[in-house]
């Protein structure tokens, strides 16, 4: 894979006046949303005698309240015209509603400024199908999670300053309201302009349909999705981020005034720290992932996003301060530090969550019903978005204190990821072998893209360790289903791994024929679909780190199926804790120190016709090289 950095994207016609339509569009929603919270929490000029902790959860609620209604309606209109018109329409409709808003803000009308959030959420709720159907059309595959990561940190960075502004500008007297009222407008026609700049975008679908009832096609929407489970569970992992994310966020302005004692600076100082943080995950993750789309991220994010909301709550415990104080003054309390890292680490480990969670749906989703089914994650979020409103509510009328709210839904985020990865396994084996890679090896591999992106083909490797089948589905860049000794498929722990990972057991025919022939009889059922199949043609593990004698198995599975063979060697893994040499496993384990070097290298694709077990044979000696 090209080994490219992600910000060079920002200097391409094909993402940077997109990333730039995005970014503006998050900077207004948030500079006029946070004015708004703001001035109602602190209630300056006091707008309303309303109970301001049910303000904070309603006034998000009502901005996402279109999500649920328009969103389907949104993602046919994504796959039925070009997106970059789309794109330019919805931003016109932007610049419509700040002016509207303006009115409110320069005649002090609640009703209207509360009528303009929702009708940003109607410009959010169109241009949400077109954000991230886009990405697919114009980057590659291995540029996906990085353009993905600048998405999502364009969001929050857009976010975060928008907070701040909208913080800052309200409450300055005495031309506050004037400011935010003209500042969005003017935000709203440069993010127009930013828009004439989107190439071409061709729709997938331009003869559909658009049925105009919402109910039945979030339906249809949704019963499509569910049909490709891991990018059903996906979008389900998706929404429940979402919300995780609208409890905290929610909280924040209370929490802040109420609990932490602080003014709105302090509000804002929680905003800023949140946003860095998913910023930063974010962009994490393109080098964590090696450039590939590595699902393994979300399980090590969801682990993150329980123990560092858990810690808030401890945190905020120790927290004793009872005097009104500003930034500066809260910085030097005690425990002030500690729930400002807390509060990092959370969005840290929300951007390694929903990174590689987006990816996987525009990489796994039919491209002609993308729109649609990201229409569909709306829906789902919006739902999940407004239960979370509703459950923070009604935990603050039963009595929870914010830092309760902060634990149960650590707590319950536990429960939920538990049950999404259990469902699709393919999660956890992915951070399985992430995590045994970059803690006991440091791993590179050489020439990774000539495994393909798509279609069916057969890896064949050496045969090193028990880690083996592990390491190559760290390096791959989609799921293998691998060919294995029965015995070894049986090993404990390690047998829940292949099950999961929908590993092939086999057998020699004197052993066990019948299981023997149902293994070819699966491998070309996988080869039929489409799947990569990964074998050791050796047929047991080296006992002295030389290659063995190539079997030949991988002749009758292309006598069923004449498909292309990838050669791969592993190189590095002999001699460690997982090898097969006959000593004691654990002076193996600190002979070798830790983060030992291990490389995967994959040859060039041979035709079955070039192909016999002597020709594999040399091919993968060749690549192992010296190496043991």
């Amino acid at each position: 894979m090209r080994q490219h950095s992600q910000f060079g994207l920002l200097k391409q016609h094909r993402f940077a006046p997109f990333f730039w339509t995005q970014f503006l569009g998050a900077f207004n929603d948030n500079v006029f949303k946070t004015a708004l919270l703001t001035i109602l929490t602190y209630n300056t000029l006091e707008w309303t005698k309303l109970d301001i902790g049910l303000l904070n959860n309603l006034i998000p609620g009502l901005f996402i309240l279109p999500f649920v209604l328009f969103s389907a309606t949104a993602g046919q209109l994504a796959d039925k015209f070009e997106k970059g018109a789309m794109a330019r329409k919805v931003k016109l409709l932007e610049i419509l509603i700040m002016l509207i808003a303006a009115y409110g803000w320069w005649n002090h009308q609640l009703w209207l400024l509360i009528a303009a959030v929702a009708g940003m959420g109607i410009h959010s709720t169109l241009f949400g199908p077109v954000k991230y159907a886009y990405l697919p059309q114009h980057l590659q595959k291995d540029e996906l999670i990085g353009g993905n990561g600048l998405i999502e940190m364009g969001t929050f960075v857009g976010i975060l300053a928008g907070e701040i502004l909208g913080a800052m500008l309200v409450v300055h007297q005495p031309w506050g309201l004037q400011l935010v009222a003209t500042g969005t407008i003017i935000v709203a026609v440069l993010g127009y302009i930013a828009s004439l700049r989107i190439p071409y975008s061709p729709a997938p679908e331009p003869a559909l349909p658009v049925s105009w009832n919402p109910l039945s096609e979030t339906v249809r929407n949704i019963r499509f999705s569910r049909k490709n489970r891991p990018v059903f569970l996906s979008l389900m992992g998706n929404s429940w981020f979402w919300f995780y994310g609208a409890i905290i966020l929610a909280q924040f302005p209370q929490y802040a005034k109420n609990y932490l004692h602080g003014d709105h600076s302090v509000f804002v100082l929680l905003l800023t720290v949140f946003s860095f943080g998913i910023g930063t995950g974010s962009l994490a993750c393109e080098k964590l992932s090696g450039h590939k789309i590595e699902i393994g991220l979300v399980p090590f994010g969801a682990i993150g996003l329980s123990v560092f909301g858990f810690d808030l709550y401890l945190s905020s415990n120790t927290y004793i301060n009872t005097q009104i104080v500003d930034l500066w003054g809260f910085l030097q309390q005690a425990g002030a530090v500690h729930i400002l890292a807390d509060i990092v680490m959370i969005g840290v480990f929300g951007g390694l969550y929903i990174v590689p969670l987006f990816a996987l749906i525009q990489t796994r989703c039919d491209p002609a019903h993308l729109s649609r089914t990201i229409a569909g994650m709306n829906i789902l979020n919006a739902l999940f978005m407004v239960v979370a409103s509703l459950a923070a509510m009604l935990m603050l009328k039963q009595g929870f204190t914010i830092p309760q709210i902060f634990m149960a839904t650590a707590m319950l985020n536990v429960v939920v990821a538990l049950y999404i990865f259990s469902l699709v396994p393919e999660f956890l084996m992915r951070f399985i072998a992430w995590l045994l890679i970059h803690t006991v090896h440091q791993v590179r591999t050489v020439n990774a893209e000539r495994i393909p992106a798509e279609g069916a083909g057969v890896l064949v490797c050496n045969h090193v360790s028990y880690m083996d089948a592990i390491v190559i589905m760290a390096c791959s860049p989609r799921p293998i289903r691998f060919v294995m000794d029965h015995r070894i498929f049986k090993i404990p722990f390690l047998s829940w791994i292949f099950r999961t990972a929908k590993a092939i057991p086999i057998a020699p025919a004197k052993e066990d024929p019948w299981l023997t022939e149902k293994s070819y009889v699966d491998i070309a059922q996988a080869l039929h679909e489409g799947e990569l199949v990964c074998i050791f043609p050796e047929g047991k593990l080296t006992s002295t780190g030389d290659i063995n004698q190539f079997r030949g198995g991988v002749m009758k599975i292309l006598e069923r199926s004449p498909v292309p063979v990838y050669p791969m060697a592993l190189r590095g893994l002999w001699g460690s804790f997982f090898t097969r040499d006959g000593g004691n496993p654990f002076e193996r384990a600190f002979r070798r120190r830790p983060f030992s070097r291990l490389e995967l290298v994959v040859g060039e694709v041979m035709q079955p016709s070039q192909v016999s077990p002597i020709v594999l044979q040399e091919k993968v000696t060749q690549l192992r090289g010296n190496w043991r």
